[in-house]
């Protein structure tokens, strides 16, 4: 914001300069000014204040001559932090300017108001720059400051909300600020929905790892979570590097065995040996265990899924092929774990369809063949109990 202030400080100076010329100004007004525009341009801002203060106790100054002056006065004032001065210069100018002009003073008043921490004023300003045609990013910044001050999380939640929407509905990006303002104001306003909804898009247009987490957490929090999706949960963690722990990658390996996914459990081992979380320490022991479990697991499961998939095929049900055809996917083997989901979801008689549907297209979306069918059917996937919400957020780490 400083430097905002200083380029418009900058930007008013050479307008009086320029109009002096322009309009036939007295002398013994132009040289002062002059001088004025000279030092504030050398960044001797306090110089500059002087020589429009010598300017303006010139006697019989016509209403043009006090304008320049009052516009010189502002700025060289803004640039000395003499706020004081540069809102009584910039609101004597106000009322004879216009245009891109009358926004650029107005906005300059609002942030002199803001440092001397009178919000009320600044934020009377900040409407006024904006009737006047003014509403770029640093006004709008300032506009959400004074907001956030005021404790109107209503209205900073009304008009956080209005921005997102008209940003979506033009088919643009939602600005940072806004949605943050916006999951700020949900959550002090106990609307989980909205702060939920909020997190998802910062995730999905600014996907920094303190929104990932706080998302990952909120949906975790959602009433009627379930927990079988846990396993979900850490592969979305470990896929945007938040896992850091040695426990966090334990717990995901074991996840994946318990969910019968002993090469899934192998990869989760083999990424914490490599960034140096698992094989060191004194646990490195316990640790070996785990890898030696795993490698187990995986030699049966590789030697016994052939069975598994045909035994599978012969049951009544299609819970069974769609498990198989999850273990297929964990091993790569894509074109077949599609193929033998397709077949439970068809056999039908499934206890949760939902989570066949997105197992269906997370093999899709992991084949080049079929991704983008994939990444497609990630979204449509259903569920009230968690499994939207991760398929959702599978599409933002599958592209």
């Amino acid at each position: 914001m400083n430097a905002l202030r200083v380029l418009t400080a900058t930007l008013l100076a050479a307008g009086v300069l320029s109009a002096a010329l322009a309009q036939g100004v007295r002398p013994e007004v132009a040289k002062p000014l002059q001088a004025a525009s000279e030092l504030l341009k050398a960044g001797k801002a306090r110089e500059a204040l002087a020589k429009a203060r010598e300017a303006d106790a010139v006697g019989g100054k016509t209403g043009a001559e006090q304008l320049m002056i009052d516009r010189m006065k502002g700025a060289a004032a803004q640039r000395a932090g003499d706020t004081g001065t540069a809102i009584a210069a910039f609101e004597a100018a106000f009322p004879k300017l216009s245009g891109n002009e009358a926004a650029q003073v107005a906005e300059s008043i609002a942030f002199a108001y803001s440092q001397q921490k009178n919000n009320a004023k600044a934020s009377e300003w900040v409407a006024k720059a904006r009737a006047a045609g003014g509403g770029g990013a640093s006004l709008n910044q300032l506009a959400a400051y004074l907001q956030s001050q005021s404790g109107d999380y209503a209205q900073i939640f009304r008009d956080a909300q209005a921005s997102v929407a008209a940003a979506e509905k033009n088919g643009q990006r939602p600005s940072e600020d806004d949605l943050l303002r916006l999951a700020d104001a949900a959550k002090r306003m106990n609307n989980n929905g909205v702060y939920s909804s909020a997190l998802e898009k910062l995730v999905l247009y600014y996907p920094k790892k303190d929104y990932w987490n706080a998302h990952l957490a909120s949906i975790q929090r959602k009433p009627g979570f379930a927990d079988r999706l846990a396993l979900d949960v850490g592969r979305l963690k470990l896929a945007n590097g938040l896992l850091t722990k040695t426990e966090d990658y334990m717990e995901l390996a074991q996840l994946a065995l318990q969910a019968g996914l002993p090469t899934e459990a192998k990869s989760i081992v083999d990424k914490g040996y490599a960034g140096g979380a698992l094989g060191t320490g004194p646990e490195a022991a316990r640790h070996q265990r785990l890898k030696d479990l795993v490698l187990k697991s995986e030699a049966e499961s590789t030697a016994n899924i052939a069975a598994q998939a045909a035994e599978a095929a012969n049951q009544k049900e299609g819970n069974d092929l769609v498990k198989v055809g999850t273990v297929y996917a964990s091993m790569g083997q894509h074109d077949k774990a599609i193929e033998l989901i397709e077949k439970g979801i068809a056999k039908g008689g499934l206890k949760r369809p939902d989570d066949a549907k997105l197992r269906l297209a997370l093999a899709m979306a992991a084949s080049p063949k079929t991704k983008a069918k994939g990444l497609q059917a990630l979204r449509s996937v259903g569920g009230t109990d968690g499994t939207a919400d991760v398929a959702r957020l599978y599409t933002v780490v599958m592209q």
